[in-house]
């Protein structure tokens, strides 16, 4: 098993940036694709970025592609995502998550099996 915690959250402006980290712990980190999803109010947990185990492999959604990287750490069993050019439709909780069941394309939430708490992204002038 593997345990997440994000951090970074935040309110920033629109145009602004945020880097959002996620420390996990346990067992064998570098076994695992990660990934940043995020859910705004009355919508679905989606795809935002993953990275493969090695980090040489990522993937982004079409929405923030450009804006935002996705990167990992294995020394230190941390996985991050930096968005720049924020807008307000980037507004959502972000959370990361770790999968063993695929290798690094994958986009769906449900190959996902362990979660961070989620950190507060709010994008407004």
């Amino acid at each position: 098993q593997v345990q997440l915690v994000e951090s970074g959250g935040g309110s920033v402006q629109p145009g602004g940036s945020l880097r959002l980290s996620c420390a996990g712990s346990g067992h064998a980190f570098n076994t695992y694709t990660l990934g940043w999803f995020r859910q705004a109010p009355e919508k679905e947990r989606e795809f935002v970025a993953t990275i493969s185990r090695g980090g040489l492999s990522t993937y982004y959604a079409d929405s923030v592609k450009a804006r935002f990287t996705i990167s990992r750490d294995n020394a230190k069993n941390t996985v991050s995502l930096q968005m720049n050019s924020l807008k307000p439709e980037d507004t959502a909780v972000y959370s990361c998550g770790a999968t063993l069941r695929c290798v690094g394309g994958c986009k769906s939430p449900k190959y996902f099996d362990y979660w961070g708490q989620g950190t507060q992204v709010t994008v407004s002038s």
